[in-house]
């Protein structure tokens, strides 16, 4: 999952080498934090939170054909 994420965000950084994925488990729920530079957040985001939207829905997609739950989180 959290390499799915990571290749997203990737594709929509200018500044790949910011780009750091943190997966945690937090009850019954995988937590995978979105770090980028601070420049890149708004494209990570995007246009009334459509881009975060997106990944997010793909994140949650990945996780329920492995039978788990996910939060994905930009930080």
């Amino acid at each position: 999952m959290s390499e799915l994420v990571k290749l997203l965000v990737e594709e929509l950084v200018t500044d790949k080498d910011a780009v750091k994925i943190d997966q945690t488990r937090s009850g019954e729920y995988e937590v995978i934090k979105i770090i980028v530079a601070e420049e890149d957040k708004g494209r990570i985001i995007g246009k009334n939170g459509k881009i975060a939207k997106s990944i997010r829905a793909l994140a949650r997609v990945s996780a329920i054909k492995q039978g788990k739950k996910v939060l994905v989180e930009i930080v």
